[in-house]
């Protein structure tokens, strides 16, 4: 296929997990003989910390309007077989209403923010996708399943949902023999709404173990924040240093939005990426969660910092790394870039061949 993607960041990792996203699905899609150009907005605060300015795998073109874009891509757009507008797009409604009437192939809306995309639909708040806008995308590629796709296809008239779960890329990410810094280890830019979490399962729980080692990697913390004497604070962890980072704790912390535990069956990122590397997680509980890892098998649940302590203090050395194993397993199965693109792929097809019998 020919494919067009306009999304918010492949070139940087800086403070959203876009970039990461579309670089091992548009890595793979190559892989399987597609050709992918990439549109991306130039923003400065992207422009200041492009980690990835000029990917081998697709074409990436950096536009600067809106009226740049329909300038110096209409015929892109016009003739591909396949074009995506992703979530948090900037002008993501004018430029998806310029994609879905001039686009002749599949088009497509990408949520990776799914459950934030429809917590601002509630509050009519159309910043990158308004109602009016989903029923005219043939496609709805959600970052979350289950009950969601029912409520975009018979509430918000989405012709076709479909999972298509975030991801890793393992040729990124596995396991490290090397030094453990830290008992417990969290990634993850600050938010409003994953702090209280974060202390209640996390911070608390080295404030009442000294003698732990804990760590927090990630932007945007605010200087009121209080990390325990126990607790490193890293500002930023470029995507390059985060197998290592995994690969230096005995468990890491998994934190979720609170619009994605209303949801559900909203994987994140990080949630593969540490699997992968073979490092146990200890999640806080949202539906769904058990349709991805077998609790106590495969990932442990915390609803407190005693449950916390209990993992790190209790647990035997070999079930720990057996956890790790198993998740480790159950992702390089089923949550691989790889397996995104077929997904997407088998999607395309669907919709082609109703489009051939229709």
């Amino acid at each position: 296929m020919n494919i067009v993607i306009l999304g918010l960041s492949i070139t940087s990792s800086w403070g959203n997990g876009h970039a990461t996203t579309f670089r091992g699905l548009v890595r793979e899609l190559n892989n399987k003989g597609h050709r992918v150009l990439f549109l991306e907005r130039d923003v400065p605060w992207y422009a200041n910390s492009r980690d990835l300015p000029n990917p081998d795998f697709c074409q990436t073109v950096l536009y600067t309007s809106l009226d740049d874009l329909k300038q110096r891509f209409t015929e892109q757009v016009r003739e591909a077989d396949l074009v995506m507008v992703g979530s948090f797009v900037p002008e993501g409604v004018p430029v998806g209403t310029w994609v879905v009437q001039t686009a002749q192939g599949i088009k497509a809306f990408y949520d990776i923010d799914t459950p934030v995309t429809l917590a601002k639909l509630e509050r009519q708040d159309f910043e990158y996708l308004h109602p009016r806008l989903i029923p005219q995308y043939d496609l709805y590629l959600s970052f979350t399943g289950g009950p969601t796709l029912d409520l975009l296809e018979q509430h918000y008239g989405s012709p076709m949902a479909r999972a298509l779960y975030c991801s890793f890329d393992p040729m990124l990410y596995y396991p490290e023999d090397q030094e453990v810094q830290w008992d417990l280890g969290y990634l993850g830019t600050y938010s409003d709404d994953r702090q209280p979490p974060l202390e209640k399962l996390m911070l608390e729980a080295a404030r009442q173990w000294p003698e732990g080692r804990f760590v927090v990697a990630g932007p945007q913390y605010p200087n009121t924040v209080q990390w325990p004497a126990n607790t490193q604070h890293i500002h930023h962890l470029p995507p390059a240093a985060h197998r290592s980072f995994y690969n230096s704790q005995r468990f890491t912390q998994n934190i979720t939005r609170a619009d994605m535990i209303k949801a559900g069956y909203s994987p994140s990122v990080r949630l593969f990426e540490a699997a992968a590397c073979g490092t146990p997680i200890i999640s806080d509980y949202w539906e769904g969660l058990d349709t991805l890892f077998t609790f106590g098998q495969e990932i442990l649940v915390a609803y407190s910092a005693a449950d916390t302590l209990k993992f790190l203090q209790e647990l035997q050395e070999e079930e720990r790394k057996a956890i790790g194993e198993r998740a480790r397993q159950k992702v390089l199965t089923q949550h691989t870039a790889a397996h995104r693109a077929q997904e997407l792929e088998n999607y395309a097809r669907e919709l082609m061949t109703l489009t051939v019998k229709g």
